[in-house]
């Protein structure tokens, strides 16, 4: 009857999280030590005299649980605010930011009053070779951008240090897969890339064990 017992407790104790069946681990972003930037390009005749732009997102929230042993079990959420993304181009004036960040965040490209959020969910991953910097893991998942979900891969590096997990990568986007037209300015002759480059070196904190 003892053994009994024992055992229904050690099946509550599973259930409730006071025995976890790996070791995973909960972290939560620092905002405040990250870095998540977007690199617009120009095109067109007079491309020129247009200038690339760089954005950079100020608030995002979402976690890690990230299981070392089992990588597999592992799963990440990222929640962008998309108002939070400045134009962070060095050198413009600040009548020029003030215009492309208008446009940025207005109906033509990101239409933030409608898509307050930039979403993505992880729905797998697998790791590959270790490398100086860290471990090289693939993450597959979904990205919710300007109301429309989209599948995608991206590759990052991550390195685990004291209670402290960071990941680094890249990955290219097309807006027109989400349902945005580049910008054009003069009829085209100078106009914005379809593809745009996202980088990222996110800082995360593990949270403390209740």
């Amino acid at each position: 009857m003892k053994k009994i017992c024992q055992g229904l407790s050690l099946v509550v104790l599973l259930f409730a999280g006071g025995v976890p069946a790996h070791a995973q681990s909960i972290y939560e972003y620092d905002a405040t030590k990250s870095r998540l930037e977007m690199d617009v390009y120009k095109e067109g005749f007079f491309r020129a005299f247009g200038h690339d732009h760089l954005m950079a997102a100020r608030e995002f929230s979402g976690r890690v649980l990230f299981d070392a042993d089992k990588i597999e079990n592992s799963s990440v959420t990222l929640r962008v605010t998309a108002r939070s993304i400045m134009v962070a181009d060095p050198g413009e004036s600040e009548k020029d930011r003030d215009t492309v960040q208008a446009t940025m965040l207005g109906n033509k490209v990101l239409d933030a009053a409608r898509f307050p959020e930039i979403v993505f969910t992880s729905t797998g991953m697998t790791k590959g070779e270790t490398q100086v910097e860290g471990s090289s893991i693939t993450l597959i998942g979904i990205l919710r951008l300007h109301g429309i979900e989209k599948s995608m891969s991206l590759p990052v590096i991550v390195r685990v240090s004291g209670d402290e997990l960071i990941a680094k990568g890249e990955v290219f986007l097309r807006q027109t897969d989400y349902g945005i037209t580049p910008v054009k300015i003069g009829g085209g002759a100078v106009k914005v890339k379809d593809r745009l480059r996202i980088r990222f070196e996110i800082h995360a904190r593990i949270r403390p064990r209740l």
